[in-house]
C-alpha cells in the first residue's frame, strides 16, 4: 500500500477510528444497496413490459440474461480497472451506468431498446465487487471487516428487497415507466451522496508490478494471481453459492408450495422471510467474522444447517404454515455464514492484488445466475419440485467442500504475485 497519502493508510496499530470505518463502510454499503437494485429493475415490472412491447416471458428473462452475461464480463475486467486506477472513478462511472439506464429502460420504445439498455445495466452492475471489496479490505481495521463485510451483505439484501417494494407501487399508481424514472432518480441521488463524501472514498491506486527477477513483464506479473489455485477455488465457491441463491429466489418457494399445499399468498411470504432473516444471520455472522482462523468452520454450519432444512422441505410431510417459518430458518443459517464467506476470498487475496482477484472471484455469482435457471427451471418445468429442493441441498453441501478446499490450497502459491 502506498504510503504517499497518510489518510489513506492505517495507523501501526491497524486501527483507525470507529466513525471513520463506520462512515467509510455506510457509503459502500449504500452503492453496494443500489447495484442488487439495479438486478431488480425490470423483474418486478415484467407484467407491464410485457403487454407494452407484446413480449413472452421467455424474451422478457433473456433481458435479465444479458445484464448478467454482461455484467460478468465486466466485473472480471473492472478489476484491474480498479487496481490500476483506485476504485473511486469507477464506482462514479458504476453508479453513472446504473441511473442512464434506468432512464433509457425508461424511454425505451422497442424490445431492441431495451436489449440495449440491458447492457448498460450490465455494464454498470459489473464494477461494484471489486470496488466495494477493495476499499474494504484496504481502508477499514482488520478487526472491523467482520462487521464490514456483514453491512455489505445486508445492504444487498436490502437493494433486493427495495426494487419490488419501491417500483411495483409506482406502476400501478402512474406507470412502468414512471416507476423506471424513479429507479433513476435513486440511483443519481446516492451517486450525489456519495460526490459529496468522496474523500472518505479517495485511495491510491495499487503499485503496478515491477519486473521481477525471473524476467516477467508487469503484465505477467499482474496476471500471476490466477496462478494460485485458491483463487479458483473462491471461485468455483461464489460460482455454487450464485446457483442455491438463485433457487431460493426463483423456484425454491413455488417447489414448497407445491410439495406442501403451500396458500400462494404465502409463496412471496417464503422469499421475504428469507430475506430477512438472511440479512439478521449476516449481523451474527459479522460478530463469528472477527476471528479469520475459523471462517471455514462458520461457512460449513452455516451451510449445513441450511442444507438440512432445504432437505426437510423436500422430504417432509408439513405443515403449510411451517414452510415459511423454516425458510427463516434456511434463510439465517445462510446468511450467518455470508461474512465469513467474504473473509475466504480476503484471505486468499495477495497484496495489491485485490480488485484482480475479486473480479474474478465474484464473476462466479454472475455465471451461476446465468446457469442456475436453466437447469432447475427444466425441472420445474418437468413437475420435480422434490428434485428441485434436494438439488438446493446438494448444491449447499458443495459449498461445505468448496470452503474447506479453499482453506487446503490457500498457502499454495500465494508467493508468485
Amino acid at each position: 500500500m502506498s504510503s504517499s497519502s497518510p489518510a489513506h493508510v492505517l495507523p501501526a496499530s491497524g486501527l483507525v477510528p470507529l466513525r471513520q470505518d463506520a462512515s467509510l463502510i455506510g457509503l459502500v454499503g449504500l452503492a453496494h444497496m443500489i447495484s442488487h437494485f439495479s438486478q431488480l429493475l425490470l423483474a418486478p415490472l415484467f407484467p407491464w413490459l410485457k403487454d407494452a412491447f407484446d413480449a413472452s416471458y421467455a424474451e422478457l428473462g433473456f433481458l435479465m440474461t444479458i445484464f448478467f452475461v454482461t455484467s460478468c464480463a465486466v466485473q472480471t475486467a473492472s478489476g484491474f480497472v480498479v487496481d490500476r486506477f483506485g476504485p473511486r472513478p469507477v464506482l462514479f462511472a458504476g453508479l453513472s451506468l446504473l441511473g442512464v439506464a434506468a432512464f433509457g429502460f425508461a424511454a425505451s420504445t422497442s424490445y431492441a431498446m431495451l436489449a440495449a439498455f440491458a447492457v448498460v445495466a450490465g455494464l454498470g452492475n459489473g464494477v461494484f465487487h471489486p470496488v466495494d471489496y477493495t476499499l474494504l479490505n484496504r481502508k477499514v481495521s482488520a478487526p472491523r471487516l467482520g462487521h464490514a463485510y456483514s453491512v455489505h451483505g445486508i445492504t444487498g439484501s436490502l437493494g433486493w428487497a427495495l426494487a419490488p417494494a419501491m417500483l411495483v407501487p409506482i406502476a400501478l399508481a402512474y406507470s412502468w415507466r414512471a416507476a423506471l424514472v424513479s429507479a433513476g432518480v435513486l440511483a443519481f441521488v446516492v451517486l450525489g451522496v456519495l460526490w459529496m463524501h468522496r474523500e472518505r472514498l479517495s485511495l491510491p491506486a495499487a503499485p503496478p508490478p515491477e519486473r521481477s527477477a525471473t524476467g516477467q513483464t508487469a503484465a505477467e506479473s499482474s496476471l500471476a494471481f490466477l496462478r494460485i489455485p485458491a483463487v479458483w477455488m473462491c471461485f468455483a465457491f461464489f460460482f455454487f453459492y450464485a446457483m442455491s441463491l438463485s433457487v431460493v429466489q426463483a423456484f425454491a418457494p413455488e417447489a414448497a408450495r407445491q410439495l406442501h399445499a403451500v396458500p400462494l399468498a404465502l409463496v412471496a411470504v417464503c422469499l421475504t422471510t428469507y430475506m430477512l432473516c438472511a440479512a439478521g444471520g449476516m449481523v451474527v455472522g459479522g460478530f463469528l467474522a472477527a476471528d479469520p482462523t475459523r471462517c471455514e468452520k462458520v461457512v460449513g454450519v452455516g451451510f449445513g444447517i441450511a442444507a438440512g432444512i432445504a432437505l426437510l422441505l423436500a422430504l417432509g410431510k408439513l405443515p403449510a404454515m411451517a414452510v415459511p417459518v423454516l425458510f427463516g430458518a434456511m434463510g439465517f443459517a445462510a446468511g450467518i455464514a455470508g461474512p465469513s464467506r467474504d473473509l475466504l476470498v480476503k484471505r486468499s487475496t495477495p497484496e495489491n492484488a485485490t480488485g484482480r482477484v475479486y473480479g474474478v472471484v465474484y464473476s462466479g455469482l454472475d455465471i451461476g445466475q446465468a446457469i442456475s435457471p436453466l437447469i432447475f427451471g427444466l425441472m420445474m418445468d418437468q413437475g420435480l419440485f422434490r428434485g428441485v429442493l434436494i438439488g438446493l441441498a446438494v448444491v449447499q453441501g458443495v459449498l461445505i467442500v468448496s470452503a474447506f478446499n479453499v482453506r487446503r490450497v490457500r498457502r499454495t502459491a500465494l508467493a508468485v504475485v
